[in-house]
């Protein structure tokens, strides 16, 4: 019985042993989890960049008469701009939404489709929107405004823009850019290029003939940015009865602009590589137009060039094989320096806004010395830079859900009131003036 006995006391003595060790494992795995979720939340905080401080946009400009009107008459140039909590500090997915979702519960304004030929053959269009409401100071205003890259009037930013702009008493133009629209044949051997302002022209100057009246307030959006600033500084007639113009997110050179969209800083190559996919889908889709058999094409432009079109992953390769032969440019550089809106700046004498995100993924930041410089230069320049906003974003909310209407939505619009206003109030002065000038 005695070893018996002994057998059956250290089984109770093993159990015992094993229950005072394994405490021991989950302390260690515990360790190990809670270790991942600080990891994972690090990545998290730095990802959305939840530690970044909100602030008003940081503001460039002259002191001036109208700028002192401006900051007057604008409560958001100098209010805190802020963005959704939990991602809205991020740039990337304030561009990643845009891109993807465009807006958040979009309206659907009513419009005409307007077609014009071009001398060339091309047939340019754009939709007209009628105001839905009297405009504050009760002229006839339009808004000539030039989309994005590929983009046209049925995009949901834009129809978000315009449907806030008609209820505030602006009549809409939007040009489609020439190719983009799915439904409309391309009618000569041409799309839309980077800068070239033919279509962009034609729009203005129909609805400058069609309401005499009316007078203009001209709004592009990234790439449209750079068309309608090269469009009115390149001669000065095309300035006339615009009241002002607004750029919103555009990179200013492309020279300069296209070393760093090949870098993997901010994820640019990466953008890069989806926007040439998406215009190859664009380009491709009007194969028998710009290289079939039949189309007298530019002298420059070869067969060769369609397959390199297949294995471009960059814009700055598409546009070296394809898009500068359309104008018949040498090289790229030519194309890039001709066509960037940079070197007419200075010839732009209406009102001028520029806005761009300091966290814009796509816009590296030394471009945002080139708007900094002009408006150190011209009264009539206004640089605009918020920290948050991303690529076209500009989303606002509280938490997590962004507001259908997006922060610059209502910026733009309310600076074109405001120069509405400013131009109505040196009119009465200068009637003002001449009254008493006659009495005398």
């Amino acid at each position: 019985l005695g070893p018996d006995m002994k057998t059956c006391a250290s089984a109770p003595q093993i159990k015992m042993n094993a229950m005072l060790e394994t405490p021991e494992l989950p302390a260690v795995f515990d360790g190990v989890k809670l270790a991942a979720v600080a990891a994972v939340l690090y990545v998290i905080v730095r990802c959305l960049n939840l530690k970044s401080p909100t602030a008003p946009p940081d503001l460039y400009f002259q002191d001036s008469g109208l700028s002192r009107f401006l900051l007057k008459s604008c409560p958001l140039l100098t209010k805190e701009y802020i963005p959704p909590l939990i991602w809205g500090k991020s740039g990337h997915i304030q561009t990643a939404l845009y891109g993807k979702m465009g807006r958040v519960r979009s309206p659907h304004p009513y419009g005409h489709r307007k077609f014009i030929t071009m001398s060339d053959g091309a047939t340019s269009t754009f939709d007209l929107f009628e105001p839905l409401a009297e405009h504050c100071v009760g002229d006839d205003i339009t808004m000539v405004i030039c989309p994005g890259i590929a983009n046209h009037s049925e995009k949901q930013y834009i129809r978000t823009f315009v449907d806030y702009a008609q209820k505030n008493g602006y009549r809409c133009a939007v040009l489609n850019h020439l190719g983009a629209l799915p439904n409309i044949e391309l009618t000569s051997p041409r799309m839309f290029t980077y800068g070239c302002t033919w279509e962009f022209g034609a729009m203005v100057n129909y609805i400058k003939k069609t309401y005499p009246l009316t007078q203009l307030v001209v709004v592009g959006f990234s790439l449209g940015g750079n068309i309608v600033c090269k469009y009115l500084g390149e001669t000065q007639a095309n300035q006339e009865k615009v009241l002002c113009c607004v750029s919103v997110c555009q990179g200013y050179s492309a020279l300069r602009a296209q070393e760093t969209f090949m870098q993997w800083d901010q994820c640019r190559r990466f953008y890069n590589f989806l926007m040439a996919d998406n215009m190859k889908k664009i380009i491709l889709s009007h194969r028998q137009a710009l290289f079939g058999d039949h189309v007298k094409k530019p002298q420059s432009l070869e067969d060769t060039d369609l397959s390199r079109l297949y294995t471009a992953t960059s814009l700055m390769q598409i546009d070296d094989n394809v898009m500068r032969k359309f104008h018949g440019y040498n090289s790229l550089k030519e194309y890039y320096e001709e066509e960037s809106c940079m070197r007419y700046l200075h010839r732009i004498y209406v009102p001028l806004m520029l806005v761009n995100a300091a966290d814009d993924p796509l816009v590296h930041e030394s471009l945002l010395t080139i708007p900094k410089s002009l408006s150190e230069k011209r009264e009539n320049v206004m640089f605009v830079l918020p920290l948050h906003g991303g690529h076209l974003g500009f989303f606002e909310g509280s938490v997590l859900f962004p507001e259908p209407l997006t922060w610059m939505d209502k910026l733009v619009v309310e600076y074109a009131s405001a120069i509405c206003q400013w131009e109505r109030n040196k009119s009465q002065c200068s009637d003002t003036e001449q009254v008493e000038a006659d009495l005398e």
